[in-house]
């Protein structure tokens, strides 16, 4: 059996393990790396090479900075106090919710975006006396469309970009995706505002403490300083990212 018939079982079998999630994804992804290593068909330099990789590294970051903001509080506050300044009406609660949805993925987890803002569009869908499944439908929309506009909003993005720099091709800007990432967001709005929302379902949800969170109402802290704190390193990230190729050239990197 040659390289490509063994490589080919491997690629299967890590596909398999990828869909039923068996194992924890981590586990697969370095898995199926380490076992061609083992195998000698691929070096092991080739094999961590990838944990070094300029693409890893801002994953890694982002993740951080965006579980940030859900811990200290920041995420929910943000939706809380746009959302609840929309009214109570479903056309304005709708865009407001999809607005500030699709902001917030562009810059941090979609999931995690969807999660924090889960409970607080269920209480407010509650209190209008609107059903919640023509809000949260929505939502995951927004939040889907949202993360296309930057290049740290959805992993695709990142990974492409990063492809481009491994055949040394300029890579993405931060910002690049934005061209086409904000007129779709904007025409996916305008949409579920003058059509969409006919086709949306109604189903009641009496009680928001039942819906999962990304974080645990325990866990998170709420402390005005740390929301402080990760707001503003979110805010330098963005800026330092706007202003790499400058920032490169300044430090002569």
């Amino acid at each position: 059996m040659g390289t490509a018939e063994q490589t080919l079982i491997v690629l299967a079998v890590m596909a398999v393990l990828f869909v039923t999630e068996i194992i924890p994804l981590a586990i697969t992804s370095l898995g199926g790396a380490i076992t061609l290593g083992l195998m000698g068909i691929i070096t092991p330099k080739v094999v961590f090479s990838g944990l070094s990789d300029s693409t890893v590294v801002l994953f890694a970051g982002m993740f951080v900075v965006g579980a940030a903001l859900f811990y200290t509080g920041l995420a929910q506050k943000i939706g809380e106090t746009v959302v609840s300044h929309a009214g109570t009406s479903e056309n304005g609660l709708m865009l407001a919710i999809m607005l500030v949805t699709a902001t917030m993925s562009a810059f941090l987890s979609n999931t995690g975006t969807t999660a924090a803002l889960l409970p607080v569009v269920v209480g407010i869908c509650a209190v209008a006396k609107i059903p919640a499944s023509r809000q949260l439908m929505p939502l995951a929309f927004a939040a889907g469309i949202g993360g296309i506009i930057t290049m740290v909003g959805t992993p695709p993005n990142i990974i492409v970009s990063g492809t481009l720099s491994k055949f040394g091709i300029e890579p993405f800007g931060f910002f690049e995706f934005a061209w086409i990432g904000i007129p779709l967001t904007v025409a996916t709005i305008v949409f579920m505002m003058l059509v969409g929302k006919h086709l949306l379902p109604k189903h009641e949800i009496t009680d928001a403490g039942d819906v999962e969170q990304e974080v645990a109402a325990e866990d998170i802290s709420n402390d005005p300083k740390k929301q402080l704190y990760s707001g503003l390193i979110l805010l330098g990230v963005i800026i330092a990212m706007i202003l790499g190729d400058p920032l490169k050239t300044y430090f002569g990197i």
